[in-house]
């Protein structure tokens, strides 16, 4: 009987000890970031310790980089397979000021292939990767733009010397594979947010977005030429398009031919922004196959729903339905722009135009300034939108232009001054 006591003890603490083994070996190795030579007194530049912790964590075989509480100054790091990113609360990267700790990478800017600067975070070619915390990925944006106005003060009428590099972006997943980013608050990007590039299967979800309003072209989130991309629980305030969805631009942007598409925008809260969800103004690639839903655009956001685009893009943008959004004090519900910013120097039109067709707005509601405008061009019309459910408050109507099977049964719009529908050109 005793013996069989001490047999069932034994094999108890086998199984004990291998079920710790087990949770162990499925755990993510931890890599504190403090622990291993950065220092988070947010004056220290700590981009060689942080790298140099990413870099053994994934030669041991892949883990979890840690920032801890603190504000860890640095610049450009670059994820490498196996390595995820932790930002754990009141902890903070914050990026450098510092044009030579930005790299130029191979990568695409504006909807060109060409060098640009990294990002303050680079992810590229990986798979499975995931940034995510309750801290804080700040860019130093304002500062960037100080320096930039201390900068032309000094240069005066002398002609700058040097090239010029661009400010760099808060974070690029750049040809990744199951990408996901989440629960962070990432500030003052010094240009764009949060980038997804030539990506696949990705996701964002959670994010709070700010970005102050002297911060030019800070998008909050842009997609470009990705497919399989949801978005969602995301509240961002930035200081150009919300979200903005890409797919190259002009003879770069048709020689790539990449579109952007299976994309879901949801519950997500537009603050102050140019646009809430702006197809373009690079279409080259095409864009389709795209739904906004469940969305909130506040007061002042320029136009929650957007298409930009040029004749030089060329490119389809077709099957995009916006559902449930309510506006409430926007600047416009729709702008619609198929000549968006024609300012020198202005590439030729394309050999073929951009075509916008096939969009669905459905359950906007609201109040509005101006209901907007939907201007396409005199040689390719937008077609097929179509309004259902939708009802609407503004100051000023909907001016409409070059437009093929509009549907505006679904439209009931309430207006103070003018007509509520002006219709213009060939309908």
């Amino acid at each position: 009987m005793l013996q069989q006591k001490w047999v069932r003890l034994v094999a108890h603490c086998l199984l004990i000890g291998l079920l710790v083994s087990f949770k162990a070996w499925q755990s993510p190795k931890r890599y504190d970031i403090s622990t291993n030579g950065a220092i988070g007194d947010g004056q220290t530049l700590n981009t060689r310790a942080i790298q140099a912790t990413i870099d053994r964590c994934s030669a041991a075989g892949g883990g979890t980089v840690v920032v801890p509480k603190g504000i860890f100054r640095t610049g450009a790091i670059f994820l490498k397979p196996g390595v995820n990113l932790l930002i754990e609360k009141e902890g903070v990267l914050k990026g450098s000021t510092r044009p030579e700790d930005y790299p130029q990478v191979a990568t695409r800017w504006e909807g060109t292939e060409q060098p640009f600067t990294a990002a303050l975070v680079n992810a590229t070619n990986l798979t499975n990767v995931t940034v995510e915390g309750e801290g804080t990925i700040d860019g130093s944006g304002e500062e960037w733009v100080e320096l930039a106005r201390q900068a032309r003060l000094q240069e005066g009428s002398a002609a700058p010397t040097g090239p010029r590099v661009g400010r760099p972006r808060l974070i690029c997943f750049q040809s990744c594979r199951k990408a996901r980013i989440a629960n962070l608050q990432l500030r003052n990007q010094a240009v764009w947010c949060l980038h997804f590039l030539y990506c696949e299967q990705a996701v964002a979800e959670n994010l709070t977005i700010r970005a102050a309003h002297n911060i030019p072209s800070s998008d909050g989130i842009d997609v470009d030429s990705s497919r399989d991309i949801r978005i969602s629980g995301c509240d961002i305030d930035v200081n150009d398009d919300c979200i903005s969805i890409k797919s190259g631009k002009d003879a770069d942007g048709l020689r790539v031919n990449r579109p952007s598409e299976d994309i879901l925008i949801e519950k997500t809260r537009f603050g102050y922004g140019h646009g809430g969800v702006a197809m373009g103004s690079e279409t080259s690639g095409g864009i389709r196959r795209v739904e906004v839903r469940n969305c909130v655009a506040e007061a002042d956001n320029w136009a929650p729903i957007r298409f930009k685009s040029q004749p030089s893009r060329g490119g389809v943008v077709e099957d995009i339905t916006y559902r449930n959004m309510q506006l409430r004090n926007t600047r416009q519900a729709f702008e619609f722009n198929m000549e968006w910013r024609m300012v020198p120097p202005i590439a030729p039109p394309a050999s073929v135009l951009p075509v916008v067709r096939n969009v669905k707005l459905i359950n906007i509601t609201g109040t509005v300034n101006s209901a907007g405008r939907i201007h396409g061009l005199e040689n390719s019309p937008i077609e097929n939108v179509s309004f259902t459910g939708c009802v609407l408050t503004a100051q000023k109507g909907l001016v409409v232009e070059n437009v093929r099977g509009l549907d505006t049964g679904g439209l009931k719009l309430t207006v103070a001054e003018g007509e509520a529908i002006v219709r213009r050109a060939a309908q």
